[in-house]
């Protein structure tokens, strides 16, 4: 069996989109479930945290720095036969005033702290889904703003020459799912079902 560590944000976590409070998916239903669930041969660790970022600190909510815990976990998880990284989205919030180069400069930092841990090929890279249009209303998440929405659409790209130039294998969650209109932020049942089977394919190729 292979053991594979799932780190991420709130889309790793299982959000419902919309829910206030927060409310989580059942673990039949998030993606990581899903992959544990049809896949036999993996070992699913998650590690999903609402508001966790590839670097910056959170003032209001401690413990979101990912560069910071993973050494943690990945220590505590090991050994591992892959990690699938999928950050980003919380680090276009208006408050670290961070543009796509400054992120990938962020999520290198993450890799360079996994390959230490497990081979760079057995890295599942993963850019974010895109926010929607409309997630900085106040109705929806005003920590973004209408910049927030062209920097998570750059982040594919980034990644991309990021994992192709380390070695790391590369997937796109925008490919596969999408924002869910309740929160613009969030993936819906469908998204994660789908996204799931896109990670499950990826990771066979790999180990």
């Amino acid at each position: 069996m292979k053991r594979i560590l799932c780190y991420g944000d709130s889309n790793t976590w299982g959000l419902v989109p919309g829910s206030n409070p927060h409310k989580r998916y059942p673990q039949d239903i998030r993606w990581t479930g899903i992959l544990q669930k049809e896949n036999s041969e993996f070992e699913i660790i998650e590690e999903g945290l609402c508001g966790r970022t590839t670097v910056f600190e959170d003032a209001l909510r401690p413990g979101r720095n990912g560069h910071a815990f993973l050494p943690v976990l990945l220590e505590s998880h090991a050994p591992l036969d892959a990690v699938v990284l999928m950050l980003g989205t919380n680090d276009c919030k208006t408050v670290y005033g961070a543009g796509e180069y400054t992120i990938g400069k962020g999520i290198e930092l993450c890799l360079e702290e996994t390959e230490k841990f497990v081979p760079a090929n057995r890295i599942l890279l993963i850019s974010p889904i895109f926010l929607g249009d409309d997630v900085w209303k106040p109705e929806k998440d005003p920590e973004f703003d209408k910049r927030s929405v062209e920097i998570s659409r750059k982040l594919k790209e980034i990644y991309a020459e990021i994992a192709k130039k380390r070695g790391n294998v590369f997937l796109a969650a925008s490919d596969f799912a999408d924002a869910d209109d309740a929160d613009c932020e969030h993936m819906d049942e469908k998204g994660h079902a789908v996204f799931a089977g896109a990670v499950a394919d990826a990771l066979k190729r790999m180990v």
